[in-house]
């Protein structure tokens, strides 16, 4: 209809950027169940996951990239400080970021969560 904006093709969507302290450190060295948690939340928080791929680093570390309908997100491991950097972009009004953050933290027992989200495009 005149006037209504697009639901597919808004140049538009939120950047969440968070770190998470206090994560037992065996948690964050095991590629496979960072694959399945990152999967979880973000399909949780109504993203579509294409394809999640990782790297696991010596002697430690993981990163662990989901390809996303809605655009990706990211998490890079720190075990021996038991810390985390997240990054979760999400196109459109679908999917939720701050939300699939917060549940990430919940389900890697996050002591500690720090956030900030920058709207980009055309809000």
């Amino acid at each position: 209809m005149p006037g209504e904006e697009p639901l597919v093709g808004r140049f538009a969507g939120r950047h969440v950027l968070a770190e998470f302290e206090g994560i037992e450190p065996s948690l964050l060295d095991d590629a496979v169940l960072l694959k399945k948690t990152l999967a979880e939340a973000v399909t949780e928080a109504g993203a579509t996951v294409c394809e999640v791929v990782s790297h696991s680093f010596a002697p430690q570390g993981v990163t662990v990239l989901a390809l996303l309908a809605e655009s990706h997100a990211s998490v890079h491991t720190y075990p021996e400080i038991g810390s985390v950097f997240v990054d979760v972009f999400t196109c459109g009004d679908r999917a939720d970021p701050e939300r699939a953050v917060a549940l990430l933290a919940k389900m890697l027992g996050a002591g500690t969560v720090r956030m900030s989200t920058v709207e980009r495009g055309e809000n």
